[in-house]
């Protein structure tokens, strides 16, 4: 059987981590592709090498054509700038739409069959833009920050508790953003509610953090922002459209009608299997937890149309 196509768009840190978790996993067939000249080659080169030692047998190809990302099953896209102290998501804007336009007229040339995995911010625009100007269907174009979101909000609890992360059980919805929306009436430690575990001011406060991890990050590199935990989100959606395993993951998808929204990329659980997103899940929110929700989607309404006015000029 031929192995799958990953094609990673952006070889840096994040992208760079990716292949090597692709290659560990035995996913498929990479191709990193960059307009950097010998980035995407040498890391390609350096993770093909670790083969024999890790036992791997895929195809790591890097390139400076987009070209080459022909047939790729899986598009994920790193390209842009990344944040740096001071700076907010949402600075990314400019920067990075033109980026991610140039990206889009790629993959639709090159790789129209593909399912499409948006990890460069500000997000929540930067998948917007990702599926107009791709012309995909909302299926095949998702953006990754719930996967990542939740993960942040696991560990702060875990370590909270001394628990290990597998008997934490955490959701956050919305923008991928400062007014990101941890859903405290969903979140479980053993199945037990968390609010039996942890005092009402301790999870506001982790709640918090969670909100700025992102930042937390960035402040301490001062030079990039989180790669590490962005490429295993990425990859646990990946692998999850790959292997059509049918995994509810909260990723930002593009919303009609569900949870009172529409024609908006907002952070849901969704069901990721062959067909993409199969399926948007409507999880049970609590008053507050609406009207976050409704704060968190109007932000990014918000910047869906600060990218619009960027794009008119």
């Amino acid at each position: 059987m031929a192995r799958k196509k990953i094609a990673l768009i952006g070889a840096g840190n994040i992208g760079g981590t990716i292949a090597h978790l692709c290659a560990l996993k035995h996913l498929g067939d990479v191709v990193l592709y960059d307009v950097i000249e010998g980035m995407p080659q040498g890391k390609a080169l350096d993770l093909t090498e670790s083969g024999p030692i890790e036992g791997f047998d895929v195809t790591l190809k890097g390139t400076n054509q987009i070209a080459d990302i022909a047939g790729a099953d899986v598009c994920i896209v790193t390209s842009g700038v990344a944040r740096k102290p001071g700076m907010s998501r949402d600075d990314l804007l400019g920067i990075n739409a033109k980026i991610i336009s140039d990206v889009a007229g790629g993959i639709k040339a090159h790789a129209k069959s593909s399912f499409v995995i948006v990890l460069t911010n500000p997000l929540d625009a930067m998948v917007t833009l990702m599926k107009r100007a791709t012309g995909f269907p909302k299926e095949r174009v998702v953006g990754m920050a719930g996967v990542l979101d939740s993960a942040r909000y696991r560990t702060f609890l875990a370590m909270e508790l001394g628990v290990s992360v597998d008997s934490v059980q955490a959701l956050v919805l919305g923008g991928h953003g400062d007014d990101m929306v941890p859903v405290r009436s969903s979140c479980t430690v053993g199945g037990v509610p968390v609010e039996r575990f942890v005092s009402a001011e301790r999870l506001d406060a982790i709640e918090a953090r969670t909100r700025q991890a992102g930042g937390e990050i960035v402040a301490l590199l001062k030079t990039g922002s989180a790669f590490y935990s962005p490429a295993s989100a990425a990859v646990e959606m990946a692998e999850s459209f790959l292997f059509d395993r049918g995994k509810i993951l909260p990723c930002a998808a593009y919303l009609d009608g569900e949870y009172g929204l529409r024609d908006l990329y907002v952070g849901v659980p969704v069901k990721i299997g062959r067909g993409g997103v199969e399926k948007v899940i409507e999880v049970p929110l609590d008053a507050k937890e609406k009207k976050e929700l409704e704060v968190s989607a109007g932000h990014v309404g918000e910047l869906v149309a600060a990218l619009d006015s960027v794009l008119r000029k």
